[in-house]
């Protein structure tokens, strides 16, 4: 008779989510089923999970090792055009969030915008319309410590996309950027009905979060069966 080999697991496995502003991608990785710890520099009385200020990077290097999945966001204006055109300067941490991630030994998500993408590697590009949402907003992941992504098909473009900054017309799509108009529109479409603007402008969808989470747990599950 063959012995069941046991698995190790979690009862609710911990994820970090890192830079994590107002929460877009905290509360996908909440509804998959995490439990869900956020980090940043700034306060953020409107993230709706655990929250934790202070420095992403170094809370990633002394705690990350003890969860079990780390989400991060590092801060994309170095690589908007917006900020190229205003002549701002932002620093860029891409690849000291790569260095504190692989200190970890745990697996992970990075993601950020397409002015970054060429600096991730071999990222999977996420739009709302795989995910049924009324925007597009693409968006960039890589991955690591073991894990990896394959992205739902992506949808043509059929919809027509209002300019940055302007109002939505009916069946058109949101980008949701700069100081956008319609902010209760915008938290229909991303379904972050908690943000304010500065929130939804920066933020991934929920949608985008939770599915990867589920990819995380089957990841985790696998790890534990294998172990």
């Amino acid at each position: 008779m063959t012995e069941a080999v046991p698995i190790r697991r979690e009862r609710t496995p911990r994820l970090l989510d890192a830079y994590c502003c107002q929460g877009g991608a905290g509360m996908g990785y909440h509804r998959a089923g995490f439990a869900v710890t956020g980090v940043d520099k700034d306060a953020q009385p409107r993230y709706p999970l655990a929250f934790h200020q202070g420095d992403a990077i170094d809370f990633i290097r002394t705690y990350g090792p003890g969860f079990a999945f780390i989400h991060t966001s590092p801060p994309c204006q170095h690589d908007t055009d917006c900020q190229r055109i205003q002549g701002n300067t932002h620093p860029d941490l891409i690849a000291p969030t790569r260095d504190a991630l692989n200190s970890t030994g745990r697996p992970w998500v990075m993601e950020n915008v397409r002015g970054a993408a060429h600096k991730l590697r071999e990222p999977v590009m996420l739009c709302g319309a795989m995910f049924g949402l009324a925007t597009y907003r693409h968006r960039y992941f890589e991955t690591g410590g073991g894990f990896t992504l394959t992205p739902p098909p992506h949808p043509a473009h059929t919809a027509p996309q209002a300019k940055m900054g302007r109002p939505v017309p009916d069946g058109w799509y949101g980008q949701f950027v700069g100081n956008f108009s319609g902010v209760p529109h915008a938290r229909r479409v991303m379904d972050v009905p908690w943000m304010n603007r500065d929130g939804i402008r920066e933020c991934i969808p929920p949608a985008y979060a939770q599915w990867i989470g589920r990819q995380a747990l089957a990841h985790l599950s696998a790890g534990a069966v294998a172990a």
